[in-house]
């Protein structure tokens, strides 16, 4: 048998996390590249992390570049499949204590564009953008996370595919609707063996009849909002629409809340909020139905559009009739607060993965290429994890998971998270979560010239390049 050949180490401590996946590529190129990828992708730089800045090399005439074409090689020729290196990711997630998930975690579903042009580029088309508001030509992803009130990480990617491109359009067999994908990645995350309270989404999702029932066929319990003036049939002296059915709900004041019970939320920052939640009726949605709808909000007298949720789900409350005979442990007014709170962690993953890490900067045309670089950015975010979490082992073992049915009314145990605090509505920056600390020091080493560090108060990155300077080994760009 031949005896591999060694592959030059990565810096510092990436060297250990990329050494699980060498099994998984065949060549020595392969194992090299997956290294200076990472790398690539880690150091921080002022440019867009394409493949010519992740290669150290002038981004035009650099282009040709042999470090720049071995990267290009990577990523759109070799032969490593990316699917592989995703689900061992994820099993190291599992394997590692202080990241397996748990029963009272939250499975988040969302999706996300990013511009793109071109007509031979896989999955560029005319649709909705969520991070610019409006309808453009780029690449829409349907992803997972897994959370709760500690950390954060993606699960699974797949890039959604406009019907343009397939031969017979919408009804072509391959034609996956973005539901029948978020669907099916819920179903994955269970089966690679995550484990999780409810799947949270916002209502993109939660408005859509079919993608609730495909969740309930798969036994995946689910906290969705709704849009507030979503329709549906009813007389004419019943509430047709959520916010109808709040406004019908009692509601005096803070001493005679009427129907409204009090759902406290603290925040990461430690500062805390009083909401309330009450089961409303709408429809044959109700606090015994097979979908119950929940509305949360800070002001329950004046239902402020920007701090009220409508959330559908379809846990069984607790002490009624469904508790008895559901596969899913009950869940007070509180909890289900708290599930659709911890799916805002997917907002801040997204700035982190876009901004830090290079998500959309990819030049690449083909379906394969994208989908590498996509595994290969969620493979840098969760090396921020492994090497911040072993840094903080010895002083902050992990504890035990919680248990779900050990609830009262009206609250919520949290045994199991580090501290009990959900994410902030507006994160300081997109940085992640003081995990690239150690990671940039120890990578500036790994180029000829250390990285530069970005302005203070640019809103978004420069095009010209600036000297660079050596950085500090206590790096305080990130928090």
């Amino acid at each position: 048998m031949t005896v591999r050949r060694r592959c030059s180490p990565a810096p510092g401590s990436l060297e250990g996390y990329a050494a699980r996946f060498d099994d998984l590529f065949g060549r020595l190129a392969q194992r090299r590249g997956f290294r200076e990828y990472l790398t690539g992708l880690l150091a921080p730089r002022d440019r867009n992390k394409t493949l010519t800045c992740l290669a150290g090399a002038e981004p035009v005439i650099g282009a040709q570049h042999p470090a720049v074409q071995r990267l290009q090689f990577f990523l759109s020729e070799s032969t490593w499949d990316h699917e592989q290196v995703n689900a061992r990711r994820v099993e190291l997630l599992l394997a590692d204590p202080a990241t397996a998930p748990h029963a009272g975690g939250v499975l988040v579903v969302d999706d996300s564009g990013d511009r793109k042009d071109g007509t031979a580029t896989a999955h560029v088309g005319n649709q909705w953008l969520g991070r610019y508001g409006k309808t453009d030509r780029g690449i829409v992803t349907v992803t997972t996370l897994w959370a709760d009130e500690r950390l954060y990480y993606p699960l699974h990617a797949v890039p959604y595919t406009p019907a343009h491109h397939f031969p017979k359009g919408k009804h072509d067999p391959d034609f996956r609707t973005k539901l029948q994908i978020a669907a099916d990645l819920a179903v994955q995350a269970r089966q690679s063996g995550v484990v999780f309270r409810a799947v949270a989404a916002d209502c993109a999702y939660g408005d859509q009849d079919g993608f609730r029932a495909d969740l309930r066929a798969a036994g995946l319990p689910f906290v969705m909002a709704l849009k507030p003036h979503r329709g549906t049939w009813a007389y004419a002296d019943q509430a047709y629409t959520p916010v109808d059915a709040a406004r019908d709900l009692a509601w005096n004041s803070p001493e005679e809340p009427g129907d409204w019970t009090p759902a406290p939320r603290t925040f990461r920052d430690g500062h805390t909020q009083t909401w309330w939640a009450a089961e409303a009726r709408l429809g044959w949605w109700g606090p015994d139905g097979t979908t119950r709808l929940v509305v949360a909000t800070a002001d329950p007298a004046t239902l402020p559009e920007k701090a009220t949720w409508y959330l559908a789900t379809d846990l069984p409350r607790l002490g009624g009739p469904r508790a008895v005979d559901s596969p899913h442990p009950p869940a007070d007014l509180a909890e289900i607060v708290w599930i659709y709170g911890i799916r805002h962690w997917i907002e801040q993953g997204y700035k982190q993965v876009k901004d830090e890490l290079g998500w959309a900067d990819f030049q690449a045309r083909s379906d394969t290429a994208i989908r590498r670089h996509q595994t290969l950015v969620n493979c840098a975010f969760c090396f921020c994890w492994d090497a911040w979490l072993a840094d903080r082992a010895p002083s902050q073992p992990a504890a035990p998971p919680p248990d779900p049915g050990a609830r009262e009314r009206g609250t919520r145990t949290r045994q199991a998270v580090g501290s009990p605090v959900l994410a902030p509505n507006h994160p300081g920056g997109p940085r992640l979560a003081r995990s690239l600390d150690h990671v940039a020091a120890l990578l500036a080493g790994v180029v000829e010239q250390a990285p530069t560090r970005r302005a203070p108060g640019t809103p978004r990155r420069r095009r010209k390049w600036t000297t660079p300077v050596p950085v500090p080994p206590e790096l305080t760009n990130y928090r």
